[in-house]
């Protein structure tokens, strides 16, 4: 009766944290991993049956087709060589121990690469794939307990990338508080089952309560434990139903998919033939462009030939001339120092004159003064001689 209420909130808590409808891909980045997963598991399962198709190569020669039975071949090739070499290398072959390793190592790689051709050319055709997967073909034990392993992990990588982190923590929550409560039921009867054997010296009633008690807890953890199958149960049942649901609608957009790449190929085509069409007009242009540099080279060869003799033959005058100007050169120095000279003494014969011309001045002046002077006198003289004259006149 106490442990009723705890229970019932426990149970209800359990229903609302492991609801299944709660688990929703909330990003295309959880498709994506998903859907690498389930090609790596495809890939698993057809590298698998590699071996037990080439021991059937002659039978489904006819429906792999020559280039898939070619590369089975070589595979096995590959596959013998390399038995072959750690068969010698357990013998001891004359090969070093380097030598053999590097051996291993390059048929490593080339079995390598002829695996991944070989699944890309199976995967190319659907309908091949699943005729060989419908073949009762036994697996290997490790390849299958492999594959199983890997298909395990792709169950647990959805189930995680379908949780959130706030989910992830309140279910690790509730799984502390579980534990915490039967920690507590569990302390709770080792108590009581102390208190039951101190009782039992005692009275025989409280030995009864407290089995009661204890029996009550008991029962409430057997409900407790009961009530976790069935919703765990159910929460299988729900996640089941989900995930076919997902892997349907998974299906339909895989088919959407391959049905845009269909018509992005055929897009790709046309653009493919487009380019080549612009790239031979493009080729064809560029043909006549270099015919016409090459036309204008040659064009420019000759004018710069003719360009080249009309210089040397104006340099050559241009010389000539040149030693001339340097001839009459000489002479005008020659000339313009007779010249200079000359004109110095045209200069002092100026000055000679300009003095005697100066002089010429002076005495005209003079003698123009002293003429004047004399004149002055003499009419001086001729009044003087009129006025005695006049005096004697008048006295008479």
């Amino acid at each position: 009766g106490m442990a009723a209420p705890e229970k019932a909130t426990i149970t209800l808590d359990a229903m609302k944290m492991l609801d299944p409808h709660q688990l929703k891909p909330d990003s295309i980045e959880t498709e994506r991993i998903i859907t690498v997963l389930d090609e790596t598991v495809a890939k698993l399962e057809l590298s698998s049956l590699i071996p037990r198709i080439i021991d059937s190569l002659d039978r489904f020669a006819d429906m792999l087709g020559p280039e898939i039975t070619n590369s089975l071949i070589e595979h096995q090739k590959l596959s013998n060589e390399i038995e072959h070499l750690l068969a010698s290398s357990e013998e001891g072959d004359t090969m070093t121990a380097e030598e053999q390793r590097g051996c291993l190592c390059l048929l490593e790689q080339h079995l390598k690469r002829s695996v991944r051709n070989v699944l890309r050319l199976l995967r190319a055709n659907p309908s091949l794939c699943q005729a060989l997967k419908y073949e009762a073909w036994a697996r290997e034990s490790p390849a299958e307990v492999f594959i199983k392993a890997f298909g395990e992990f792709r169950n647990f990588m959805l189930e995680r990338l379908l949780t959130s982190p706030v989910e992830e923590e309140e279910k690790i929550q509730f799984m502390e508080d579980i534990s915490l409560q039967i920690k507590k039921n569990t302390e709770a009867i080792t108590a009581l089952q102390a208190e039951l054997a101190a009782a039992i010296l005692t009275q025989e009633e409280e030995i009864h309560k407290k089995d009661n008690v204890i029996k009550d807890l008991k029962n409430s953890m057997k409900d407790l434990t009961k009530d976790c199958k069935a919703g765990i149960q159910q929460i299988k049942q729900e996640g089941k139903k989900q995930q076919k649901e997902e892997q349907q609608a998974s299906q339909a957009r895989c088919a959407r998919l391959q049905q845009d790449i269909q018509q992005l190929g055929a897009q790709l085509n046309a653009l493919v033939l487009e380019h080549r069409a612009s790239e031979l007009a493009l080729r064809k242009r560029k043909c006549r462009v270099e015919m016409e540099i090459v036309n204008w080279i040659q064009k420019y060869d000759t004018d710069m030939g003719e360009k080249q003799a009309e210089y040397e033959e104006v340099h050559a005058a241009y010389a000539e001339e040149k030693a001339q100007l340097s001839l009459l050169m000489e002479k005008h120095a020659v000339l313009l120092q007779e010249y200079s000279q000359i004109e110095e003494e045209r200069r002092l014969c100026q000055n000679k004159e300009e003095q005697a011309l100066k002089e010429l001045n002076t005495m005209t002046l003079a003698a123009i003064r002293i003429q004047a002077f004399w004149r002055g006198y003499l009419v001086r003289s001729l009044f003087k001689s009129k006025r005695k004259k006049k005096k004697k006149g008048k006295s008479k």
